[in-house]
């Protein structure tokens, strides 16, 4: 990547707003501003905040604001600006197409935070804060983002390697003058501060560990009435499942699980019993199983047949609304492809509650009980139709619970895991070595293995493919 190149892209969030933000930044940035921007700043060795006109070439010039660092006290360590424009969309495409005429090519993906990288403005875990950042889906999210953004995690890595850096010097400290018989360190304490240090990463490992167990492979019951379409839905989203598939009501009485691939999500899916009152014998413990699986699960997808009649739906919606206190549940109406059984009245329209007693009209009386709500997603095992549909909003709906749990910045903890332990082997050689008496030599390079480790984490050490994968991730104009 050209780094001397002057880059641009919009930093703000796209479509109509009170104001969007174009980012320039790269040696000519304020070159490319000067031509566009009046009236441009006399003086720009120091970061300057202007109001001015944006020259559109229309009849009317745009008011702007403009920020300009013109040395490396920017976000990316260059000549950086931003422009401050109405945000219209049509507008700021105009102002993009100024800037790229004037010499600037479009950012690539996280390239601002990139050249931040680059420049030493942010180590590699504070770069993927700015993701989690953007990303963050509650404020429990978001503090943890800001927490690694503002160092918290680097401060805890660079502190341990300036440790173990330390040790280093004194081993090696040791080994020049090994033939005079001078100790530099003892080994009991080449023991405390690697134990120390083994330590620190086992508990910064648990907390990746944490994160990690509460994002694993969710689990998804299929739940309703008996034949409800649960079965052959089963069988349709994953074409190698062996579920029985009968008309006749209840014939499913153990439960069926298989993995599936959701969007890009591991999920287990589990084909349950149909909802039933049965205390006795066989279609008891069918029902325990079921409500085993129900408990156990991270989402209930609900399969309220299409052509069930009034007293069944009534059944139905109480079952439904009886789990939903409890679990998280998506409601969909199976057998979509029977077009030609009547639905009830006022099915697919939502309609206004009445007081109860108002009226003896079935409709208003099923109204008032909330029966009768807008149709749920419609989904066909038979024809495919809704499928695509039914398995983008499970993804949705688990990866709402995910962002929610998070411990770490997602991408930094499953990129962490493998350096953190590296590392921690490394030191548990190294403490091994020291404590056998192999000799200094040896306890060395297995301390600058874990030094590299480590270094992997913040970006003290990396590699191109590794910038590559994580700057991938980011949006343009970050």
């Amino acid at each position: 990547m050209d780094l001397s190149a002057t880059i641009a892209a919009v930093a703000s969030a796209t479509g109509r707003a009170e104001r969007s933000i174009v980012r320039v930044s790269g040696p000519n940035a304020a070159g490319v501003i000067r031509e566009l921007f009046t009236p441009f700043p006399v003086t720009v060795s120091a970061p300057i905040r202007a109001a001015g006109f944006f020259a559109t070439g229309l009849p009317v010039d745009c008011p702007a604001i403009l920020h300009l660092w013109a040395g490396s006290k920017s976000y990316t360590g260059q000549p950086m600006a931003e422009l401050h424009v109405p945000g219209s969309p049509p507008l700021v495409e105009l102002v993009l197409s100024k800037v790229y005429a004037l010499g600037a090519r479009p950012a690539r993906p996280g390239e601002f935070t990139l050249r931040a990288f680059l420049a030493g403005k942010v180590d590699l875990a504070q770069a993927e804060a700015v993701l989690g950042v953007i990303d963050a889906f509650d404020h429990e999210e978001l503090s943890t983002a800001l927490r690694q953004l503002a160092g918290g995690l680097s401060g805890l890595i660079l502190g341990l390697r300036n440790e173990l850096a330390e040790l280093l010097a004194d081993l090696e400290a040791g080994l020049d003058f090994v033939e005079e018989d001078i100790e530099f360190i003892s080994q009991p304490e080449i023991a405390r501060r690697l134990t120390t240090a083994i330590e620190t990463i086992g508990g910064l490992l648990s907390r990746v560990d944490e994160r990690s167990q509460s994002t694993g492979t969710k689990r998804v019951a299929l739940a309703g009435l008996p034949n409800a379409g649960k079965s052959t839905l089963f069988n349709a989203l994953n074409p190698k499942a062996s579920a029985i598939v009968s008309d006749v009501a209840g014939t499913t009485r153990d439960y069926l699980a298989c993995r599936i691939d959701c969007n890009g999500m591991s999920i287990e899916l589990i084909d349950t019993a149909g909802w039933e009152v049965d205390e006795s014998g066989i279609g008891h413990v069918a029902q325990r199983f079921r409500s085993e699986q129900v408990t156990e699960a991270d989402l209930v997808v609900w399969c309220s047949a299409r052509d069930l009649d009034f007293r069944n739906r009534r059944i139905d919606d109480s079952l439904r609304r009886e789990i939903g206190q409890n679990r998280p549940v998506l409601e969909i109406q199976t057998r979509a492809d029977l077009l030609g059984c009547e639905l009830p009245v006022g099915r697919n329209k939502p309609r206004a509650v009445p007081a109860v007693g108002m009226s003896e009209n079935v409709n208003d009386a099923g109204t008032a009980l909330g029966l009768f709500r807008p149709t749920p997603m419609s989904v066909s095992a038979v024809t495919g139709e809704g499928l695509d549909r039914l398995v983008a909003t499970i993804a949705e709906r688990l990866g709402e619970q995910r962002r929610g749990s998070r411990q770490f910045v997602d991408s930094t903890a499953a990129r962490s895991r493998d350096s953190l332990v590296r590392a921690r082997d490394s030191l548990d050689r190294a403490n091994e070595s020291a404590s056998a008496g192999l000799g200094d030599e040896l306890t060395s390079l297995e301390i600058r293995d874990a030094l590299d480790a480590l270094g992997e984490i913040v970006g003290a050490v990396y590699t191109d493919d590794l910038l590559d994968r994580v700057f991938s991730r980011f949006c343009i104009g970050k």
